[in-house]
């Protein structure tokens, strides 16, 4: 037995898991993230720094921002290693709920230890506790339930031994894994127990690849054999079984285009004649026509969500769908013929049928021609430029905005053309981070890499703020490769204060913030649905009361150099060339602060978004739009 406070167990506990996938084993838990408060320091702090074994700790700026950095870790390690985080009651805790919904989204292990009011309630209300009425049991953490695939309470020490086996059991899932709350009173914290000494014993938990059954097999093959023009759509299950390569094998061998998920995006290698980059709402003109004329959808590792599906208008509505998944739930979806397996043991089974039945696609020169057509669109974006007789890619609602924004900032960068040179000028095994706002549009579009796993995009949530201190958690992961944070002003706003803890830590990310002063994905939104311009452009208030003044000037290279940051400020081509030249030559955190010119990102390319338009409205703008979603409605399955 070991007699030990409650926290100084869980310490000893996390710094004895592992995990193995095919052979190769590894420690589970790297450290922990925290913000240390009157609710978690005297617990699990004393144990942190009095026996903390093998165990990092980092300390977060922000807690929603130190967890989206350890789930970033998580992700960029295909699930297989973590960092824990751990706040203090009430505003701490909240604060890594947004975390924890957008882990558990994206499928992503996040281990979140929140602290809480006191078990024993002598102390009631203890500061920063938040007392429900109708229950004394109900805290702030309650909030976890809907957002964790697992939520416990420790309110006895000897608890935290089930508790903590469970934990391991999901964030070891790989269909179920997400954010795992485990709540600790601050008083059982520092309670003091007995613990077994096998509690503390080295744990390997098995990452095991999920077999196909033989019948779900045959089934899923009869579909593909009797398809003429099938489509492969690879989703993140590829890139977390490792099966890009085999995937890429069995789309040559059998002439199956395949395309993109924002998830499943450098899983497969860009320059693959079979690759047609992405689909959907943000996919290109390749995927979306090919997947418009296909008649089975073979959909592998993806949530069907409804940018990868169109708001499900983007398949003929006779397509057949297959799924290959190790989740049951997401393999149900848009009622599917389904396989409930390892992305990579499937395509292999799957690939022997169809071998044995001679297979092989009815495709003859569509999928070229799809590439090229792209290739031709992507030299366009490149070369797109402001000057005279200059277009907007997206009909600007407030005809002052594009000149007034050129007058006060200098620029005529387009935001196609930035994101071009950028992947032109990086390394080739640079990984690109982001998250919400137009700009994962243009990348899912127009990035490209042949390095597997160099592509970081949180776009189940899409969470503004993700995406520096995702980049800062994939640093973490890989610090021997150079990590872009692609970020909106917007995002860069919401939240960027992991940016100082890169510093602290000596790991470099590189910020490029692309400032249009505004949410301009929002913004186009808005008025491509008849809505006036509220609220999505950065503008003073004005005379009338409306938020329709003259657009805000704001330095974020002047913002970011009070941190420490290496910054620089780019309003053209030239400009950009040399940070770009320079950051890399730098050993800190930097950030490119570039004007780029409001509608001028990507658009279009054939695929719809069902969004909540009203169905009534004295603009006749408004009612427009809404008649134009019951005809898109209409060509849309039904679930």
């Amino acid at each position: 037995m070991a007699y030990m406070t409650t926290a100084q167990a869980l310490v000893r506990f996390l710094d004895n898991q592992y995990v193995s996938f095919d052979g190769r084993e590894n420690k589970f838990v790297e450290g922990i993230f925290t913000i240390f408060g009157h609710g978690i320091v005297c617990g699990l702090g004393e144990a942190l720094d009095s026996c903390p074994g093998g165990l990092k700790v980092y300390q977060g700026k922000n807690e929603q921002g130190m967890a989206h950095a350890a789930a970033s870790f998580a992700k960029q390690n295909n699930r297989r290693k973590i960092i824990a985080c751990a706040s203090s009651i009430g505003p701490g805790a909240a604060n890594m709920i947004t975390a924890a919904a957008t882990a558990t989204v994206n499928h992503v292990p996040l281990l979140l230890f929140p602290a809480d009011a006191f078990s024993t309630r002598q102390p009631d209300p203890v500061l920063q506790q938040f007392e429900q009425v109708n229950s004394l049991a109900t805290t702030t953490n309650d909030a976890y339930r809907a957002v964790c695939r697992y939520w416990d309470r420790i309110a006895r020490p000897e608890q935290l031994m089930s508790a903590m086996i469970n934990a391991m059991r999901v964030l070891t899932d790989t269909a179920e894994t997400g954010a795992v709350c485990i709540s600790l009173p601050q008083d059982v914290e520092g309670e003091c127990y007995d613990f077994p000494e096998e509690f503390f014993r080295k744990r390997v938990h098995r990452i095991v690849r999920i077999v196909p059954a033989q019948e779900e097999l045959e089934e899923a093959a009869e579909l593909l054999l009797k398809a003429r023009k099938p489509l492969v759509i690879c989703g993140g299950g590829v890139r977390y079984s490792e099966a890009g390569e085999a995937l890429e094998q069995f789309c040559q061998e059998f002439g199956i285009p395949f395309a993109e998920t924002q998830s499943g995006k450098t899983a497969c290698l860009s320059s693959h004649p079979c690759n047609l980059g992405g689909v959907g709402v943000t996919g290109n003109s390749a995927g979306n026509c090919i997947a418009k004329e296909a008649d089975v959808i073979l959909g592998i590792g993806t949530r069907f969500s409804d940018f990868t599906t169109g708001s499900k208008s983007l398949f003929r509505e006779d397509a057949q769908i297959v799924t290959v998944n190790t989740s049951r739930f997401d393999a149900y979806k848009l009622g599917a013929v389904k396989v409930v397996a390892d992305a990579g043991l499937a395509i292999e089974k799957l690939g022997q049928i169809l071998r044995r039945e001679g297979y092989r696609s009815g495709y003859e020169g569509e999928i070229k021609e799809a590439r090229e057509g792209w290739k031709k669109e992507m030299a366009f974006l490149a070369s797109y430029s402001y000057g005279q007789d200059f277009k907007p890619l997206i009909a600007a609602g407030d005809p002052r905005t594009i000149p007034e924004f050129h007058e006060l900032t200098g620029s005529g960068l387009t935001q196609t053309a930035v994101v071009a040179r950028v992947r032109e000028r990086i390394p080739e095994d640079a990984i690109c981070v982001g998250a919400a706002g137009s700009l994962p549009g243009d990348l899912q579009r127009m990035w490209t890499s042949d390095t597997r796993y160099s592509y970081n995009m949180e776009y189940g949530y899409s969470c503004m703020g993700y995406e520096i201190a995702g980049a800062f958690g994939s640093k973490l992961a890989e610090p021997d490769r150079e990590v872009y944070a692609m970020c909106g002003d917007g995002s860069y706003l919401m939240l960027h204060s992991e940016l100082v803890t890169s510093i602290q830590e000596h790991r470099k990310i590189n910020v490029l913030l692309f400032d249009n002063s505004g949410f301009g994905c929002i913004n186009n939104l808005e008025m491509s649905n008849g809505i006036g311009n509220l609220a999505t452009e950065f503008r003073f208030r004005n005379e009338e009361g409306k938020l329709l003044g003259d657009l805000m000037p704001i330095d974020f290279a002047a913002c970011a150099a009070g941190y420490g940051v290496k910054t620089y400020r780019v309003r053209n081509m030239e400009e950009l060339d040399a940070a770009l030249e320079d950051s890399l030559k730098q050993a800190g955190s930097t950030l490119i602060d570039i004007k780029v010119l409001p509608k001028t990102m990507t658009d279009g390319y054939g695929a719809w978004w069902h969004v909540g338009v009203a169905g009534t409205s004295e603009n006749e703008k408004v009612c427009q739009a809404s008649e134009n979603k019951k005809k898109n409605l209409e060509k849309a399955r039904k679930y």
